[in-house]
């Protein structure tokens, strides 16, 4: 029954019984968890308070299906300010019989939702030792129901699954990324079955899909694997390449590796942010590492703007530094700090004496030196000195 018919029994009840009505309230969350219905918490805290004497609800399991909330009701019961629960056929107060009663429905009421739960997931189990993933089926496939038939079956679409299997070859054999691959995509004007776009994560999410090969996971997670009962759309072989081609140089987690000039920038041409990429290369003097910073794409797919090397990047901001609007006392506490800490070392290590150390330190040079030779950490605390917003711009930086 829908919560508008029962506010209407209950209603037409109150008339009946000659009862005044204070303020109806709907709420619309399950109660087969304690703490997860806003209306409801309201309600208890009311009473609480003393505004409300009695609440009418059509049934004892719309109060409560869990022992948290049950534990509620009685406790107000028993302090005195709950007086009386009515509902369509019965009526429970601050008796001990009748908040017995309350406890058992309830409890039964609970008792059902568990079961009903625990028999969800064995029907959800059974279907997949069927071969049927009990959940939509993948891109590239449709769900079909034979009249007579009583179970519905997974068939491959003969309009989308030839364009994911052509998804999986671009990155295998033509060595595509997934990036490659949204740009194809749009370019084809594919669609869903709901008939949107494919987004970048989609394409992911499809080309890590192991159900295109024949088998699933479920739950996903779990480590249970079935054999599904529908035609793979393609072959193990086919999946792992494309694995690996995806996975190739992901030696670390996305994020963990810390840039000191990432949270500086902007990209200039679109507004998104700035990341930046490490490389490695085998020359000569051995091997080179080199920082790419470029931007994040996160507004336009398609920005055309330069990565720019990070010693290009320092040796701008070097040239830039008499135009830069820095926090002078930060930058000077810093100085300070570090020359405190260089004399001590000076004094108690190397036996210098307090004439033979340096009087002043250049301001200029020190950040300089910071921006040439700093730690990240280093390079970030003097960032945070930094007033300026730099942009970065066909290839160069300026101050915004």
């Amino acid at each position: 029954m829908s919560i508008d018919s029962q506010v209407k029994e209950m209603l037409a009840l109150a008339k009946r019984d000659g009862m005044e009505i204070a303020e109806i309230r709907r709420e619309s969350h399950s109660a087969k968890a304690s703490g997860h219905r806003p209306v409801y918490n309201t309600i208890i805290q009311d009473v609480g308070k003393g505004l409300f004497t009695g609440i009418l609800t059509w049934a004892p399991d719309r109060l409560s299906r869990n022992a948290g909330d049950l534990g509620s009701l009685v406790d107000l019961m028993d302090q005195g300010l709950l007086r009386e629960i009515r509902c369509h056929s019965q009526k429970f107060t601050n008796n001990p019989n009748e908040k017995f009663l309350l406890m058992i429905l309830c409890s039964q009421a609970k008792l059902e939702n568990d079961n009903r739960g625990i028999n969800v997931k064995r029907g959800q189990k059974a279907r997949a030792e069927q071969g049927y993933r009990p959940c939509l089926p993948s891109l590239g496939y449709l769900t079909e129901r034979r009249a007579g038939e009583v179970r519905s079956r997974i068939i491959i679409d003969p309009v989308r699954a030839p364009f994911v299997r052509q998804m999986f070859e671009k990155v295998a054999q033509d060595r595509m990324s997934g990036r490659d691959v949204y740009r194809w995509v749009q370019q084809s004007e594919f669609r869903t079955r709901a008939g949107k776009n494919l987004t970048l994560s989609m394409i992911y999410k499809v080309l890590h899909n192991p159900f295109y090969t024949g088998r699933f996971e479920y739950p996903v997670g779990s480590g249970k694997w079935y054999r599904g009962d529908y035609d793979p759309v393609i072959n193990q072989q086919l999946f792992d390449d494309v694995q690996r081609h995806l996975s190739a140089g992901q030696e670390r987690d996305w994020g963990t590796k810390e840039f000191a000039f990432t949270r500086l920038m902007t990209c200039g041409n679109c507004g998104s942010g700035v990341t930046a990429d490490e490389k490695r290369k085998q020359t000569k003097k051995g091997l080179q590492r080199y920082v790419y910073y470029r931007c994040t794409h996160s507004r336009d797919l398609q920005c055309k703007e330069p990565a720019l090397r990070e010693e290009e990047l320092i040796e701008q901001l070097i040239e830039l530094l008499d135009h830069l609007n820095v926090n002078a006392s930060g930058v000077k506490r810093k100085i300070d700090d570090e020359f405190e800490r260089f004399s001590k070392f000076a004094t108690d290590v190397l036996g210098i004496s307090d004439k033979q150390k340096a009087q002043k330190i250049n301001q200029r040079k020190y950040v300089e030196y910071l921006l040439k030779n700093g730690t990240v950490v280093e390079k970030r605390e003097l960032l945070g000195c930094l007033k300026d917003r730099i942009v970065l711009k066909a290839g160069k930086i300026e101050l915004v």
